[in-house]
């Protein structure tokens, strides 16, 4: 006997315990988003794939709003991701926006829009002037 416990003998590498996270190829929490969804009483009976399928969904969501987030802070010579970036980035984006239409982001701010009543009017003069130039 090896003495290093039960099981093979201490034959191979050490596997230890594989997390539900690991398992599914996902960055969040499998385990804990499961634990959310028993504890918020949302069903009598939850299926294993539940928390998995939940889990995938909120890390796609997650990666599709810190890619395009990213990209405006890029736009804005900026190194670090800001709330006024997730904004720009949500608000631009179609799908996005009508998902996180009625969300207010802290310190998020709103898109420059000026609406065209209040842009100055175009007159012959400032037509004619801007030729010459």
């Amino acid at each position: 006997m090896s003495g290093k416990g039960k099981g093979k003998g201490g034959r191979g590498a050490k596997k230890g315990s594989v997390s539900s996270s690991q398992k599914a190829g996902l960055q969040f929490p499998v385990g804990r988003i499961g634990r959310y969804l028993r504890q918020g009483k949302y069903a009598t009976r939850m299926g294993a794939g539940a928390p998995v399928y939940l889990a995938s969904v909120l890390e796609y969501l997650c990666a599709e709003i810190l890619e395009l987030a990213g990209n405006a802070a890029r736009d804005n010579k900026k190194s670090r991701i800001i709330p006024r970036h997730i904004t720009l980035a949500v608000k631009n984006d179609e799908e996005l926006n009508k998902l996180l239409g009625n969300v207010t982001i802290a310190s998020g701010g709103v898109l420059p829009n000026i609406h065209a009543v209040l842009l100055p009017k175009k007159t012959k003069m400032n037509s004619k002037a801007s030729q010459d130039f």
